[in-house]
């Protein structure tokens, strides 16, 4: 009998917490799942921890992904997985005992929902990282599909070891791109493109540990400029939806950095008209208090600094501009 959940738990150099998230998953009050392991070139003591818990649980796949990297890793588990639904699963993270659960009621009650996440709980395990903190607040802020949909191009909508997704969306618009980008958030804009129904649930349903060698620390994959340089390549796809003034679109935000983020969406081809500021002084940007009424222009809010959107959106708002409609943040 095939399962009904595939969780797919990639690991490497994991022996310090390895066996603490396999038990989160053996333990969960679902049961009929398989996880597959997947060993990703682990050089300590991972690889037997992983062929210990199979002697002791029928459930578990052992697999070997030999070409470094957690893209390759993730696809390994992709291809050998057999059942309806797949589950991600990190090697330094705790999984909430009802979390399985949750998650398949929750797909098999939706059915236009394809893509489920979860709130989840912050663990740092070194000084803690506010820039981490702010981004488990605002992540655990917003569930439904309209907001995630709105919020998409500030940052990953749902994080990563929470997602629990139907199968055919992987066959369908594939597993996970290997490139100079977060593979993680790359796969949620891009099933979000085709249409895809996403929400979370707004309980936490993971223990997220921040360790000092989690890979959005890292990587340079993860860093601001491939953020934008990804979010660029899906918002054209977007704007050419929402935008009814597509190509041409405003950047609320004037500084170096904004200008030089607002380039990769020049090179998808999107026509930026003009810029607007909070300084009056700026001679080549609007006064964004001298906004014409909503309706003649469209506004891509790439202002990055913490608080800022949020400021910007409900200046917009009161305004009467329309999100999704009149504006988009982005970042």
């Amino acid at each position: 009998m095939h399962p009904e959940v595939s969780v797919i738990l990639p690991y490497f150099n994991a022996e310090l917490t390895l066996q603490r998230a396999i038990s989160s998953i053996l333990e969960q009050s679902f049961t009929n799942f398989e996880l597959l392991l997947v060993n990703n070139n682990s050089t300590d003591k991972s690889a037997d921890i992983a062929g210990q818990a199979l002697q002791n649980d029928s459930r578990i796949v052992l697999l070997d992904e030999n070409i470094p990297g957690v893209v390759n890793a993730m696809n390994c588990g992709l291809k050998n997985a057999r059942a309806r639904f797949i589950s991600r699963m990190d090697a330094d993270d705790v999984a909430h005992p009802e979390k399985l659960q949750k998650q398949y009621n929750y797909l098999e009650n939706n059915p236009i929902i394809d893509f489920l996440g979860s709130e989840v709980e912050y663990v740092p395990h070194i000084a803690e990282n506010k820039g981490f903190r702010r981004f488990v607040d605002w992540a655990n802020s917003f569930h439904t599909p309209q907001e995630i949909a709105l919020k998409q191009f500030i940052e990953i909508p749902a994080i990563n070891p929470t997602i629990f997704f139907r199968r055919e969306l992987y066959e369908k618009y594939g597993g996970c791109r290997d490139g100079n980008f977060p593979e993680d958030y790359e796969m949620q804009l891009r099933y979000l493109s085709h249409g895809t129904k996403m929400a979370k649930l707004p309980e936490k349903l993971l223990e997220w540990h921040d360790y000092s060698t989690r890979l959005t620390r890292t990587d340079e994959r993860y860093s601001t400029e491939a953020f934008f340089q990804t979010k660029a390549a899906y918002f054209k796809k977007w704007s050419e939806q929402h935008n009814p003034f597509h190509p041409n679109i405003w950047i609320w935000g004037a500084g170096r950095k904004t200008r030089q983020r607002s380039a990769f969406l020049q090179e998808q081809g999107l026509n930026i008209e003009g810029y607007i500021d909070i300084k009056k002084t700026k001679p080549d940007a609007l006064f964004y208090k001298e906004l014409p009424e909503p309706g003649q222009l469209f506004i891509v809010s790439m202002v990055t600094n913490t608080g800022a959107g949020e400021k910007i959106r409900e200046f917009l708002i009161q305004r009467n501009y329309a999100e999704g409609k009149d504006f988009i943040l982005m970042g």
